[in-house]
């Protein structure tokens, strides 16, 4: 064995012991759950340790579900909301933020706070803000006749309540990207735009945004992501509604762990998840297709 040899074989097996970790943490947190799931959705699992075959009769059970079609809908209207809400929210703050501003740094950390904190800790401080009557909010709207709306408790409101939670909870991590990507892009398009005449709009729409196609296609996709299968669509939802008033947020992710633990119907709730999974990857695959690969330009 050449020397050459001996290095690669010492370098291949450093690396394999690099990835170990992460590879063994992958196997048994990812991709494990993954087989354990599309397994059970053939099974009949109680929850109570009674298994048995049962084919494909919790997919013919999809069809006949009253409450999934509601799921959809609401969990989809919910990242149809949420989503080009917050992107325009944290595109505002990073171009108001933007560049040396008195007080800027003090802003953007106020801001970004409430990404850190999790989110059960956000659902409770909503919670405890949005009392009826009594809480900050309806005592702060009460000026101006608004202080009776049950933001929680009204069917009508509640889904707006949820993705306004969620908009303040994720503006400031928008915020912070969309200022890594403004920091990318040359000043001397912005001055050769500004001899030439071009205002404030004509810039953002004809420099600023093209050249954050990148920023925004990740942070467009993660967060849609997040709104449909991620903890964003269950954890402010369990601690802020439960998946009502009738049914007004019962998102898919909700609705998959009422089935699993509160009606221990495990093998149905791993049908509704593997349906799930299957609309997000055809969601994110389209996406890739129509943005080439995320490549905006064809000589990309």
């Amino acid at each position: 064995m050449s020397a050459t040899t001996s290095r690669r074989t010492q370098e291949a097996r450093a690396a394999w012991a690099f990835l170990s970790p992460d590879l063994i943490g992958l196997g048994l947190f990812i991709v494990l759950p993954i087989v354990l799931a599309f397994g059970m959705a053939f099974m009949s699992v109680s929850g109570f340790g009674a298994v048995r075959f049962a084919g494909v009769d919790n997919f013919l059970r999809l069809l006949s579900d009253n409450k999934l079609p509601k799921a959809l809908i609401v969990t989809f209207s919910y990242a149809i909301l949420a989503v080009p809400l917050s992107y325009v929210v944290g595109l505002g703050l990073a171009l108001l933020l933007e560049g040396k501003v008195r007080g800027g740094g003090l802003v953007r950390t106020m801001v970004f706070i409430p990404y850190v904190l999790s989110l059960v800790v956000v659902a409770l401080i909503w919670q405890f803000m949005l009392v009826d009557k009594t809480g900050v909010v309806p005592t702060l709207l009460r000026g101006v006749n608004l202080g009776h709306i049950s933001w929680l408790g009204d069917p009508q409101f509640a889904l707006l309540t949820v993705v306004g939670i969620t908009v303040w909870s994720q503006a400031g991590y928008q915020m912070l990207l969309f200022l890594g990507g403004l920091g990318g892009i040359p000043k001397d398009f912005y001055d050769a735009a500004s001899i030439d005449g071009a205002g404030w709009w004509r810039r953002l729409t004809s420099i600023t945004l093209p050249m954050l196609r990148p920023t925004s296609f990740f942070i467009l996709l993660t967060s849609a992501m997040a709104c449909i299968t991620g903890v964003q669509a269950f954890d402010l939802i369990f601690m802020l509604t439960r998946g009502g008033p009738a049914d007004a947020t019962l998102t898919m992710p909700f609705y998959i762990y009422e089935q699993a633990f509160t009606y221990n119907d495990l093998g149905y709730a791993s049908a509704l998840t593997l349906v799930l999974v299957a609309i997000l990857m055809v969601a994110v695959i389209a996406t890739f297709a129509l943005t080439k690969g995320a490549r905006f330009h064809e000589g990309d």
